[in-house]
């Protein structure tokens, strides 16, 4: 991949499909350790100023208890 492919793969408009679905799954791991929730996580990308704004929405029915490590 030469230097404009790279730079040209960084400014993209959207994820694709299974981009999306691999972010997601591996962010539902994480909640998962914090939330209680048997939905599906959305996400939603917005194109900003200076970037992107990243907003995930998700439901959870419980906030789990975390243990400090001792």
């Amino acid at each position: 991949m030469n230097k404009i492919e790279r730079i040209l793969s960084l400014d993209r408009e959207d994820m694709s499909d299974f981009e999306r679905d691999l972010f997601l799954s591996d962010l539902k791991k994480v909640c998962d350790e914090y939330f209680e929730s048997d939905k599906k996580p959305a996400l939603e990308i917005t194109r900003a100023d200076d970037g992107f704004l990243i907003c995930l929405l998700m439901s959870a029915r419980r906030i789990k208890n975390v243990k400090k490590p001792q």
